[in-house]
């Protein structure tokens, strides 16, 4: 079965907001899907937190590399790719490429094997994991009401991020949390995403440890991005000091990039995003890694149903990744798959047993929001 031809269909229309200084607007282009046909039929399924222009002109660019190959060998294909672009920008807009195609494969290869993919990234070893909702922070009473929804729509897990959080004063990002962990109830998981890649973050090493102490107190099982995402030894020493959790690695890419962070022991949670950072050939390995330096594996998944699916195997692939990142409200998650995400009464999501990703996408809804 060989590569015969790959698109990218960007996301449009609905893109939700991702609590930047520089909002998203509902028209820009940030997820992308990819498609990579074959010679025999079967297509398989990526997906790219990029815009759609730089996965196309990458795709361009590599073109030589992937029409042709084999499209059941992904971690060879995948690694062509990156051993051949080193001199063209790795890390960037080319690995965020590769991370789509590399999806796609894998979700071929289950396909040819009758495979679910997890199962073929080493085992299974769970059928369910918990989807924690992730929304934007507001002011603390709409936030609390937003919460209280997701609760009764069987979330048992929250992660609040970005909007005032870190950007006002102290009493504000405490009145936050104190409303989120009311709505949320004793008995919630509370994650906290201060969101430090955001443009021009302004807080440091002080602001952060001030700030995980009040955390502390709120029982919240992880503080995430509090520092700029290049603040390598602050992170370190405030894992070392914090009283909660610190996890980040989200705008990190290949696997090369996140071994000085995992050496010194700069995460307690480690977050690779498997359509930015090579996709599952290069985030098992970062996985595999953070298991060799005692740091928990959790992706992170602000993407689409693609990416939330590639999440799902992920999880069932490792002992003890049992949480995936869940966007709350998009569309390019909960409306354009075939079958809707459905939540169990424990508040777990069903890890597909079907062969490849083992999620169907309604292509008539995806032409809704795609850009061609």
């Amino acid at each position: 079965m060989r590569i015969r031809d790959i698109q990218a269909i960007g996301l449009i229309g609905a893109t939700p907001e991702g609590g930047w200084s520089s909002e998203l607007r509902p028209e820009d282009s940030v997820h992308t899907l990819v498609v990579v046909d074959t010679d025999e039929g079967p297509r398989g399924l990526g997906s790219v937190f990029t815009n759609v222009a730089l996965v196309r002109a990458a795709l361009a660019v590599m073109e030589p590399l992937w029409r042709g190959e084999n499209a059941l060998e992904p971690e060879r294909v995948s690694e062509k790719l990156h051993q051949n672009t080193f001199w063209m920008g790795r890390g960037g807009s080319l690995t965020h490429a590769i991370s789509g195609v590399d999806i796609a494969l894998w979700d071929l290869l289950g396909q040819a094997t009758g495979q679910p993919v997890g199962r073929l990234l080493g085992g299974r070893y769970r059928e369910r994991a918990q989807p924690y909702a992730s929304i934007l922070m507001t002011e603390p009473q709409p936030l609390a009401e937003r919460i209280r929804a997701l609760r009764e729509r069987g979330f048992r897990a929250v992660k609040i991020g970005w909007g005032p959080f870190g950007r006002r004063d102290a009493a504000t990002d405490e009145a936050i949390v104190r409303a989120a962990r009311d709505a949320i109830g004793d008995d919630g998981m509370l994650m906290v995403d201060a969101g430090g890649s955001d443009a021009f973050w302004p807080n440091g090493y002080a602001w952060a440890l001030r700030t995980a102490d009040m955390l502390a107190a709120y029982a919240v099982a992880w503080f995430e991005e509090p520092l700029s995402p290049d603040a390598l030894e602050d992170f370190a020493a405030l894992r070392r000091a914090s009283r909660v959790p610190i996890s980040g690695g989200e705008t990190l890419t290949r696997r090369q990039a996140f071994t000085p962070w995992l050496t010194r022991g700069a995460f307690d949670i480690v977050q690779p995003d498997v359509t930015k950072v090579g996709g599952l050939s290069e985030e098992r390995r970062i996985g595999w890694m953070a298991q060799e330096h005692g740091v928990r594996f959790i992706p992170h998944g602000w993407n689409t149903a693609v990416g939330l699916a590639a999440d799902l195997q992920l999880a069932s692939a490792f002992p003890t990744t049992d949480l995936v990142e869940y966007i709350d409200g998009s569309p390019y998650v909960d409306d354009i798959v075939a079958a809707p995400w459905s939540l169990d009464a424990d508040g777990l999501l069903a890890i597909p047993a079907r062969p490849g990703l083992g999620t169907t996408l309604d292509w008539e809804k995806v032409e809704k929001y795609a850009d061609t």
